[in-house]
C-alpha cells in the first residue's frame, strides 16, 4: 500500500443552468451544462488509525472537518462497499472558493473517492465510482469527470460534450456564501403560480462550445437561478455590472452563487477584467482561470 495519494480536482462553472419546477422529492430537474475550470483543490489521503480531515489554504476555516464533509463521506461509502475501515487522514489543500457555487465541496468528495480507491487498491470501476459520486451529491459526478458535460436529472446523469477551444474566465469571489437550498427555495418562491418549462440544453450554447467561439458562448450563457441569487444578495448586481463595464463578453452568477463568472475574449482581457473587478470594491477577490480542465487526476503516489 502506498504511503499517500494526492488527487487534483477542478472547480466548475455552469455555462447553462436550466431549472425545472420542484419535483415531489424536493429536487428540480436540470439541464446543467458544466465546464471544468483551472482552479483546483488537492486531496491527499494517508493511512491513519481513524478517519480525520484537515484543511489548508484560503477560507480553510469555513471547511467542515467532520463527517458532513463530502470527502469523509466518500471515504466511508467506498470503504463500506469493499468491506474496509475508512481509516485515513484526508488533507484538503483548498484553492476553490468555499460556498461559492463552484462545486468546491463536490470536488473534494470526488478527489477523496479517487484517492481512496488508489490507496486501497479497490479496483472500483468508473461506473461504480460515478454511482458513489451520485449518492454523494448532484455535482460530484462531474467533478470526477471534468471537461465539459450536460447534466440531466438532478445534474448527476452526464453526457460528455465536445469543446473546440480554450475559454478564459474571471471569477469574482464575494464575502460570505449563499446556501444552495436557500437559492432553490427562492427560485420556487419567485416562480410560484407560474408554469416552469421543462429544462432543455441550448443548441446555440452547445454549438458555441463545440466551435470554441467565445462571442457565441457569451450570447448563450444562462442561469435560471440568477434571479433568485440576486434577490437574496442584491449587491451581486454591482459586481456583474463592474465586470461587464471592464470589457467582459458576458457575466453571470456561477451556479447558486455568490461567485460571479465573467467570460473574456482572451487571456489578456481576463487579466484586465480581474484587475478592474478588484479595484471596483464589489468583490473580495478575483481569480483568472481557463476551461476546459481535466477531472479528478492522481498527481502523486
Amino acid at each position: 500500500m502506498s504511503a499517500s495519494i494526492t488527487v487534483r480536482v477542478p472547480a466548475k462553472v455552469n455555462v447553462q443552468l436550466a431549472v425545472g419546477g420542484a419535483r415531489p422529492d424536493g429536487f428540480h430537474d436540470l439541464a446543467n451544462v458544466f465546464l471544468a475550470v483551472s482552479l483546483y483543490d488537492e486531496v491527499t489521503v494517508t493511512p491513519a488509525h481513524s478517519l480525520r480531515i484537515t484543511c489548508s489554504g484560503p477560507d480553510a476555516g469555513q471547511v467542515p472537518l467532520d463527517r458532513t464533509n463530502l470527502a469523509a463521506r466518500a471515504a466511508e461509502l467506498l470503504a463500506a462497499r469493499h468491506g474496509l475501515r475508512p481509516d485515513v487522514h484526508l488533507h484538503i489543500a483548498k484553492d476553490i472558493p468555499v460556498a461559492g457555487g463552484m462545486a468546491g465541496g463536490s470536488a473534494d468528495g470526488a478527489g477523496a473517492l479517487l484517492a481512496c480507491d488508489a490507496l486501497w487498491g479497490t479496483g472500483a470501476s468508473r461506473a461504480e465510482l460515478l454511482d458513489i459520486c451520485a449518492e454523494l451529491g448532484s455535482d460530484v459526478p462531474f467533478s470526477l469527470v471534468g471537461g465539459a458535460a450536460l447534466g440531466t436529472g438532478r445534474g448527476e446523469h452526464l453526457t460528455p460534450l465536445e469543446v473546440g477551444g480554450t475559454f478564459h474566465w474571471v471569477f469574482a469571489v464575494a464575502d460570505g456564501g449563499l446556501s444552495t437550498p436557500a437559492v432553490y427555495r427562492e427560485f420556487d418562491r419567485l416562480n410560484a403560480g407560474t408554469a416552469v418549462p421543462a429544462p432543455e440544453a441550448s443548441q446555440a450554447l452547445l454549438t458555441a462550445l463545440r466551435t470554441g467561439d467565445p462571442t457565441a458562448l457569451a450570447d448563450a450563457l444562462a442561469n435560471d437561478l440568477q434571479p433568485a441569487a440576486l434577490s437574496l444578495r442584491p449587491s451581486l448586481a454591482d459586481t456583474l455590472a463592474a465586470g461587464t463595464a471592464a470589457g467582459a463578453l458576458a457575466a453571470l452568477v456561477s451556479g447558486s452563487g455568490p461567485t460571479t463568472a465573467f467570460l473574456a475574449k482572451d487571456a489578456d482581457a481576463a487579466e484586465s477584467v480581474a484587475k478592474a473587478l478588484l479595484s471596483s470594491g464589489t468583490c473580495r477577490t478575483a481569480r483568472v482561470a481557463s476551461s476546459p480542465a481535466e477531472g479528478a487526476t492522481v498527481v502523486s503516489r
